[in-house]
């Protein structure tokens, strides 16, 4: 049955491969669990309902994505556009977060509509192969560098911004967490030299059955005020009735002080950073796991694209913010992950963990760490084919700009509009119209526009 659904020897894979990448996708995911009900709370919203949202949510539209393109992509709400959802245009523009919501199952429908007209398509296809190839590079060192954070090895510094932890300072909390995100990163880094399967996933494990035995000696000690909680998992049961504290409460909303060119702007800021992280992650880990084709197209690309629309107006109806392609879908490609059958594992883990939430939120961000840098060092490996020379200059640094984009600026999509922008900028006055397709103007022009009224 399996190979009749996803092709698992047309593919040069097989269901053991699939389902460790599976498992390593959904472990290096399954903080968003934690994440996006601690964001969304702050907007007004119940913590446990937004949890049983984004696991739905997260199966809906990873279950799509696998049966109608048999691609190893899995969607969850996305980070950056929960904090928007909850910061600015709740906390910070004073709407409500019912408004917010039905702002991201409009944006939703747009997407379905734009999916089905084929925009998103000509854009995907648009963008040249250079480009797409320094997404990935630039992805690779996003995602290393939230690793870094997330083990608190990069940590905020008021004069140059960002530095190394002090490990001796507040070492029971976090000097031992970043100091266990090392250990777990040269340990994942070996395992994966000596080609052992699931090395990623055994590496997040180990790394917190170490935390988990710190915990135990007192090297460890949990500091809830502080945000350092018990490694221990516990088996509570979740309160499913919590659902309908969110559940349509889109559609229950007042406009009375909102403004329709108000809410125009929130809709089509959702939907810009939704379209491009979206193309984005798609770009980047379809390139590493080779799935383009020899003009850098990506077969079934409309599918993947209404999966991410569907799933991200069942979200808002269900009650959590934007549900995208997550660029930890790399992660279980960098296990073999070829198939749908990957997506499908990770969809169906999303599922059980409503039952064992508390579990899978037990995984601490710094047992993570260590496989989000070891596959931004895959994905970095791309870098190899761009040819930085002298004779391609017009095309290599705006790949370059798209590579440093994305770290320094924390967005996918930035990284995307700058290495665009630049593109057509530096082909046009170098007289290389030729290489400039009539979408990629349109999409300068867009993202000019972006940056002067959004």
């Amino acid at each position: 049955m399996l190979e009749k659904f996803f092709k698992l020897k047309e593919n040069n894979t097989n269901a053991k491969t699939e389902i460790i990448a599976g498992i390593t996708t959904f472990m290096t995911m399954a903080y968003i669990l934690a994440v996006n009900p601690s964001i969304l709370s702050a907007a007004g919203m119940d913590s446990t309902a937004v949890l049983l949202a984004t696991c739905i949510a997260s199966f809906i539209g990873t279950a799509i994505m696998a049966f109608s393109t048999n691609m190893p992509f899995a969607l969850s709400a996305g980070m950056g556009l929960n904090a928007f959802l909850a910061y600015t245009v709740v906390l910070g523009f004073g709407y409500s977060w019912q408004v917010a919501l039905f702002a991201v199952f409009v944006e939703g429908i747009i997407f379905i509509l734009l999916s089905l007209t084929n925009v998103r398509e000509a854009i995907f296809n648009a963008i040249p192969l250079p480009l797409k190839n320094a997404v990935s590079v630039g992805i690779g060192l996003f995602i290393a560098f939230i690793g870094l954070q997330n083990a608190k090895l990069c940590v905020p510094n008021s004069s140059t911004l960002v530095s190394i932890v002090s490990f001796t300072d507040n070492f029971n909390t976090v000097g031992i967490g970043a100091l266990l995100a090392i250990i777990g990163t040269v340990f994942t880094a070996i395992l994966y030299i000596k080609n052992v399967k699931g090395s990623i996933l055994i590496g997040i494990i180990v790394t917190w059955g170490l935390g988990m035995l710190c915990q135990l000696t007192g090297i460890y000690v949990p500091d809830a005020a502080a945000g350092f909680y018990s490694l221990y998992p516990t088996f509570a049961i979740t309160d499913f009735t919590k659902l309908g504290e969110t559940f349509g409460q889109c559609f229950n909303i007042d406009f009375k002080g909102v403004g329709i060119f108000n809410f125009v702007v929130i809709v089509f800021s959702f939907l810009f950073v939704d379209l491009f992280d979206t193309l984005g992650t798609l770009i980047g880990v379809s390139t590493k796991a080779n799935m383009l084709d020899e003009k850098g197209r990506l077969p079934k690309i409309k599918s993947a694209l209404m999966a991410d629309a569907v799933a991200t107006s069942a979200g808002a109806v269900l009650g959590t913010s934007t549900v995208t392609t997550f660029v930890e879908s790399s992660a279980g490609v960098a296990e073999g992950g070829r198939t749908g059958l990957t997506s499908f594992t990770t969809a169906i883990l999303f599922l059980v963990s409503m039952f064992f939430a508390p579990i899978f939120t037990a995984v601490p961000s710094f047992a993570t760490a260590p496989a989000l840098i070891i596959v931004g060092f895959l994905m970095f490996s791309n870098i190899a084919e761009l040819k930085l020379d002298s004779d391609n200059y017009a095309t290599a640094i705006p790949a370059y700009i798209t590579i440093i984009a994305m770290p320094l600026f924390y967005s996918i999509a930035e990284g995307i509009s700058m290495g665009v922008i630049s593109y057509v900028i530096i082909n046009l006055v170098c007289k290389k119209h030729k290489d400039i397709s009539p979408v990629m103007y349109v999409l300068a022009l867009l993202f000019i526009l972006k940056y002067i009224f959004l």
